[in-house]
């Protein structure tokens, strides 16, 4: 090879950013794919390049009837060696320098999945975006895109690197703009004491494009990792707020107590008391009335982003309604249906209620009719119960009059065995009377003495 070649491969391997010693042996692969498409080629060869002086041989060696080489290696460079490296450098070396800057380029990426990368947007359509990395493109599918964040050609976005797949035309590198992973990177960025690892996001619950809640904890008892997230003046949140188009952040302390950080995941909302159910994985939260709404927030927005960010499923009720059940208890009674939890569906944002028998879940109207079919049996057996109670009262009294009058016929025998015993008394003495009278006369009546 003629010093003018070896400087003209030198340029184009600094030019390209390749090193000296891959193109050299790009180029040692393809002058031995030349070399054996000649005729009377050795089966098993190979060239060797000097990458000093451009020197180029061929050396082969013998192979046995097992497929093996063996004897000593011969050097079986072609006298026009020289004007085969010329056709082949032509024609082969673009197609080998770029398989070589692919490999550079997925080696360069490969593994920084989770790195946030800045891009410049080329063109879109339905299906993805094409982001200007520099050296690369990466792919922003719509499945990863912002709904209605559209921005317009060669604006500057960041972005956050899901995937890094090797294809036949290089590097594919796959990022999203919704991944949670994005805030988390963000706030590197502008919180110097997350980079340090002085303040840790320990959680993170996002619905791109409209909110995010993230609970900070801080390694450093000096360092208050709300305030560190929020900046002087809110200066650090609203760099990330400003990358993400608007999106708004709650900013939480992390707890490790369970019940301390469902309150604190509900915010802005104020928390009167909070009831986990750590089989079920449930956090009953009690609120009061005027923070209800507040608590659940616009379709439930505010819910599910603590659902998320706690881990736990939360059931948020007002002091009204525990109110009213535990007095419906107190009357009625607890029911099969009244078991369970009230959950916030994630599609229409409304309230439903979860029986703890796994069944499916109740709307608000289905709930409300059990209930009043509830009311209505409890009612029912009241009037059964107290029309029983009315013809038991009744039996009593019948039979409290019978037995008044057995007594009074019994004392009125009584009364007419005492009338008649007093007249035989009566008759007795009038006949011993009427007896003693007559005795008396008889005597009065007498003989005279023999004297008279």
């Amino acid at each position: 090879m003629n010093q003018e070649m070896m400087e003209a491969l030198e340029a184009l391997a600094e030019a390209r950013g390749i090193s000296k010693e891959a193109l050299f042996g790009a180029l040692a692969e393809a002058l031995e794919a030349a070399y054996k498409k000649q005729p009377d080629a050795e089966e098993f060869a190979w060239v060797n390049v000097d990458t000093e002086t451009g020197e180029m041989r061929v050396f082969a060696q013998k192979l046995d009837d097992d497929g093996l080489p063996y004897g000593p290696e011969m050097d079986v460079t072609p006298d026009d060696f020289g004007r085969i490296a010329a056709q082949t450098v032509r024609q082969v070396m673009t197609q080998r320098i770029r398989e070589v800057e692919r490999e550079r380029k997925y080696e360069e990426y490969a593994g920084r999945e989770g790195e946030i990368v800045t891009g410049i947007i080329q063109q879109s359509d339905q299906r993805y975006t094409l982001l200007d990395l520099g050296p690369v493109e990466a792919l922003l599918p719509q499945s990863e895109q912002v709904n209605y964040e559209r921005p317009d050609n060669g604006e500057r976005v960041k972005a956050y690197i899901v995937e890094v797949r090797r294809t036949p035309k290089g590097p594919q590198i796959v990022v999203s703009r919704t991944h949670p992973g994005l805030i988390k990177r963000l706030f590197e960025l502008e919180v110097p004491e997350i980079a340090d690892g002085v303040v840790e996001i320990k959680a993170c619950a996002r619905e791109p494009g409209q909110r995010t809640k993230i609970a900070v904890w801080s390694n450093d008892p000096n360092v208050d990792p709300v305030g560190a997230c929020v900046g002087a003046r809110g200066a650090r949140v609203r760099m990330v707020v400003n990358e993400l188009r608007g999106e708004k952040i709650d900013i939480v302390p992390f707890s490790e107590d369970r019940y301390d950080f469902v309150m604190k995941a509900l915010q802005p909302a104020k928390v009167k008391e909070v009831r986990i159910d750590e089989e079920a994985g449930v956090a009953e939260v009690i609120v009061p009335d005027f923070q209800l709404s507040l608590a659940i927030g616009k379709e439930g927005q505010n819910a599910r982003l603590a659902t998320r960010l706690s881990g736990l499923r939360i059931d948020i009720r007002s002091e009204t309604e525990i109110a009213e059940q535990e007095a419906y208890e107190r009357t009625y009674g607890t029911d099969a249906y009244a078991e369970g939890a009230w959950i916030v569906d994630p599609e229409t944002g409304e309230q439903m209620w979860q029986p703890s028998d796994g069944s499916p879940a109740w709307t608000l109207e289905q709930w409300e009719a059990a209930q009043a079919e509830a009311d209505a049996v409890a009612v029912e057996e009241a009037v059964v119960e107290e029309l029983a109670a009315d013809v038991a009262e009744a039996v009593d009294e019948v039979t409290d009059v019978i037995a008044e009058v057995e007594v009074d016929e019994e004392e009125a025998e009584l009364e007419e065995l005492a009338v008649e015993e007093v007249e035989a008394e009566l008759e007795a003495a009038a006949d011993a009377a009427v007896a003693g009278s007559d005795d008396g006369a008889a005597a009065e009546d007498g003989p005279e003495p023999a004297g008279a």
